[in-house]
Order: C-alpha cells, then sequence, then structure tokens
C-alpha cells in the first residue's frame, strides 16, 4: 500500500477508513504521549487514559473534523486542550479561565537531549538543569521546536499565541540558556 499524504490520510479517516485511523494511531500516539508526559508532569495514568479518550474523540467527529494539509500541529493543539482540561478535572479546578501556563511545566531529562543530534553534542548532566529553569513557555515552546520538530507556525497554532510571539521566546529561551555562566563552561569545552 503506497503511504498516503497528510490530505489523503485525514480525508480517508474522515470517511470513516479504520485503516486511516489505525495508521494515524500508529504515527502519532508515541509522538502525543511523549508531549503529554511532559505537559502532565510524568503522569502516565492520567496520559494514557486522556490520549485514549481524544483519540475515540476524534474518530467519534470525524465527519465534523476540518480538511487538514498537516495533521500533526492539529492533533498537538487539540490534544494539548483535552489533556489540559482532564488535568483541571483532576484537580477539581472550577476556573475554566485559570492560566493554562500553571499546568504546562515541561521538565527535561538527560534521555531527552540524547535524542537530538543539535543537542548531543553537549552530553552534560548540567543543560537539563539549566533548560528547568526556564520559564514555563520557553520550555514548552523550545520542546515543541526542537524535540517534536514543530515549525514556528505550527507551535503558534498548537499553543494559541502568535507566531511572533513564539520567535520570541524561542530566541529568549536560547538566549538565557547562552547567557548562563554553565552553558558557557559547556560550549568552551565542546570547542
Amino acid at each position: 500500500m503506497k503511504e498516503l499524504s497528510d490530505y489523503e490520510l485525514w480525508e480517508s479517516l474522515k470517511k470513516g477508513d479504520l485503516k486511516a485511523f489505525s495508521t494515524l494511531f500508529k504515527v502519532f500516539y508515541p509522538l502525543l504521549h511523549n508531549y503529554g508526559l511532559k505537559i502532565s508532569n510524568y503522569n502516565t495514568q492520567l496520559t494514557e487514559d486522556s490520549l485514549q479518550d481524544f483519540f475515540i474523540y476524534v474518530y467519534e467527529h470525524r465527519k465534523n473534523l476540518s480538511s487538514l494539509n498537516t495533521i500533526q500541529p492539529y492533533l498537538y493543539t487539540a490534544f494539548r486542550r483535552h489533556l489540559l482540561k482532564d488535568i483541571k478535572k483532576s484537580l477539581k479546578i472550577v476556573d475554566s479561565n485559570s492560566n493554562d501556563d500553571f499546568f504546562v511545566d515541561i521538565s527535561f531529562s538527560a534521555e531527552d537531549l540524547m535524542i537530538k543530534q543539535e543537542i548531543e553534542d553537549f552530553k552534560n548532566l548540567n543543560l537539563p538543569l539549566l533548560l528547568n529553569r526556564l520559564p514555563n513557555r520557553q520550555k514548552e515552546i523550545l520542546y515543541l521546536k526542537y524535540y517534536s520538530n514543530l515549525g514556528n507556525e505550527d507551535i503558534s497554532e498548537v499553543m494559541g499565541i502568535n507566531y511572533q510571539s513564539v520567535s520570541n521566546l524561542i530566541h529568549k529561551g536560547i538566549k538565557a540558556l547562552r547567557q548562563d555562566a554553565y552553558v558557557n563552561k559547556l560550549l568552551k569545552n565542546i570547542n
């Protein structure tokens, strides 16, 4: 069977094709699971329950879904909202206007850093500590950019902020890391 484009896969899903749904699940479940674990502060049970409910919701409401050319940004955005709603429920928070930043506190581990070639050069346990010092939104944006390989436009859609804010937060996060004395030492040791 030939590999379907995102558009073709999504349209097949909307028509009720179980093979398309299965492909969508197999491709995106691990990516969304990792992202969800970061958002839920590694609450595996909550993340898995929410993710399964999310995929059921997508399939049950497939006829009402808009057409898409790229699937990943939509799934990240929709799952993020779904998971944050589940986290609020689990914490019994009734204020629906509460700030999502309260919930999204991504932590970086040494294993995460080894995933991407760009960051492998550091190979030092200080980098996760430095990343974890960043504000929550900067951590989430750096995760989406460098670990999920989303572009700035897609990150803008996922987080519900404008493109320029994404660019600014990425720049501020990287600048903060560069200015940190530990990072400067690491960079000197690498060069």
